[in-house]
């Protein structure tokens, strides 16, 4: 064991756990350098919302699939593995990206499935074996540091992507980020590669797991939430970013939203390390909800540019109250379940299959609104109803039962 005393409160650390949040803020930078771009890269190729819609979907759509075939060769062969699978396909999305070029809105489902798959494997891996990996009285902290780790990502990635787009004619710009984005996800293999194999056994039991709902209350208000969660990111993950590059018309820009936006979560996520208690843990959930809604109010019917960043420092904020004492809970619900040990895989799987059938209602219903009604109209009610989802979510587990 690794102690780090002075660094976390006396925590002591395991290998495999530093392992893992290496690979995670490998991936983390990675995604944030370049995902968010590469929305702008379709919108500047094509100015319709439709198409983000109809790549956004893909991914979404592929992402529950590969869940489902990821936890059967999880179960069967090895988490690790696995793991490895998911930033073989990342990378291969990248590879295509750089292939396509300025034809990439040509591929929009080829891009979103290979962006699915990739997600699938690497987060079906990722959270099996940070339930594997973390205690109890660790998750808070993995969480909280996973947190902290994503929001360097999220300061150095879109800024320097920002700046780096617009000093190059042409794309030469967009070209050299996704190439370094590939070169992290080489890097994050390559780290998994000292990770402790974790071979599993038996029988594959989603159904079973599935079924748990009916017969576990805190189980079916955990997949419920995921539910809902779902709807509100399925479209802003999205649309928030090409406001802000519409706005504008400029990458640097879009870098300066997301600079802010990480700076902000890294201060929160680094303090929801030390300051959020177990017994805390609903009340500060619900905050953070309640205020993520309250923010959309500031740009659904006036986005300018100085409201987007003033949105960006308040979701900043808010975004961890919501989501470390909400991850802790959803570990904690599937530690206390029926056989979490051997079901473990499967409860992943059925929670994710919750969280993307609520992305993917939340872009069919984008997709349904842009088409009847004009984007601009249609889009921010859309925002004020989707957005209500973490709110939702927050309330729902507010019904958890002591376990």
């Amino acid at each position: 064991m690794i102690n780090f005393k002075k660094m976390f409160s006396e925590i002591e650390i395991s290998r495999d756990l530093i392992l893992l949040l290496t690979i995670g803020g490998l991936y983390a930078l990675s995604i944030a350098l370049s995902n968010t771009f590469v929305n702008v890269y379709l919108w500047k190729q094509s100015k319709d919302f439709m198409d983000l819609a109809i790549y956004n979907l893909s991914s979404t759509i592929m992402q529950p699939i590969t869940f489902f075939v990821a936890g059967r060769w999880a179960k069967k062969i090895d988490r690790v593995i696995v793991l490895r699978l998911g930033v073989v396909f990342l990378s291969l999305f990248f590879i295509a990206v750089l292939v396509f070029g300025e034809r990439a809105s040509s591929f929009l489902i080829i891009l979103g499935a290979l962006l699915g798959i990739g997600y699938g494997f690497y987060w079906l891996a990722f959270n099996v074996l940070t339930f594997e990996i973390t205690e109890p009285d660790t998750r808070d902290f993995f969480n909280g540091f996973m947190g902290a780790l994503s929001s360097i990502g999220g300061i150095i990635g879109p800024i320097s992507a920002g700046f780096i787009i617009t000093r190059f004619a042409s794309n030469i710009g967009y070209t050299l980020i996704f190439s370094i984005s590939l070169g992290l996800f080489v890097a994050a293999v390559v780290t998994s590669l000292y990770l402790k194999r974790r071979p599993s056994s038996g029988q594959y039991l989603i159904k079973r797991i599935y079924q748990e709902r009916k017969k576990n209350i805190n189980w079916k208000l955990i997949t419920n939430a995921h539910l809902v969660q779902g709807l509100r990111e399925g479209t802003f993950l999205f649309v928030i970013s090409v406001f802000v590059f519409i706005k504008t018309n400029n990458e640097l820009a879009l870098g300066t939203f997301g600079l802010l936006h990480a700076g902000m979560s890294f201060i929160m996520f680094s303090l929801a390390t030390k300051l959020i208690k177990k017994e805390k843990r609903k009340k500060v959930m619900l905050f953070g909800g309640i205020v993520l809604y309250a923010a959309i109010y500031l740009i659904v019917f006036d986005p300018t540019y100085t409201r987007l960043l003033i949105y960006a420092t308040i979701i900043g904020l808010a975004y961890p109250l919501m989501l470390v004492p909400y991850s802790s809970m959803t570990f904690d619900v599937i530690g206390k379940a029926w056989k979490p040990a051997e079901m473990r895989i499967e409860y992943i799987v059925v929670r994710e299959a919750f969280l993307n059938t609520g992305r993917i209602i939340s872009i069919l219903i984008f997709i349904g609104a842009i088409y009847f009604f004009p984007a601009e109209k249609s889009i921010p009610i859309l925002l004020l109803i989707l957005g209500l989802g973490h709110t939702l979510a927050a309330f729902l587990l507010l019904k958890l039962k002591p376990q």
